[in-house]
């Protein structure tokens, strides 16, 4: 069984995370999506919401498995005998840090990385920018899948 992992915060998931878990899920016939748990820093969604919705913007892909995970990605690989990571590069500035951190995981591990190009559309996307435009009353629709913009709005009318 070929086996590949996306690793992310996802906090929360974006159209952007999403296409990417879709184009891998093509590829493999396993993905793990790994939830990354960063105590020092306090998300909007707790990770066990995030994990909630992942698995329900994954559920029509049939081979997503999502798990939250702390310490180094390759021993989250390693036990789960994950030989790649994919990652979605929208810049030439996230292939610099990317690569260092590929080149890391190989040499300590033996894990390959994969890096996908992020669909134009995409291309300027991410968590932090989408929740910033939402704490302002923008319209993100269009950049989150419907069950995020939903808990986005629940979530920030709450704050």
């Amino acid at each position: 069984m070929r086996r590949a992992v996306c690793p992310g915060s996802f906090d929360p998931i974006t159209n952007g995370h999403l296409d990417i878990i879709a184009r891998a899920s093509r590829l493999y016939d396993q993905v793990y999506v790994a939830v990354m748990i960063n105590k020092s820093k306090q998300g909007l969604f707790a990770v066990d919401e995030r994990i909630a919705l992942i698995e329900e913007v994954t559920a029509g892909f049939g081979n997503v498995v999502v798990e939250s995970f702390h310490g180094l990605l390759v021993d989250f690989c390693k036990q789960r005998d994950i030989p790649a990571i994919v990652k979605g590069l929208r810049a030439v500035s996230d292939f610099d840090y990317e690569l260092q951190m590929a080149q890391m995981n190989n040499g300590l591990s033996g894990v390959e990385t994969l890096f996908v190009p992020t669909n134009p559309t995409y291309s300027f996307l991410s968590s932090s920018l989408v929740k910033e435009v939402a704490q302002w009353g923008g319209d993100v629709s269009h950049l989150v899948p419907e069950p995020v913009l939903t808990a986005l709005r629940a979530k920030l009318d709450r704050s």
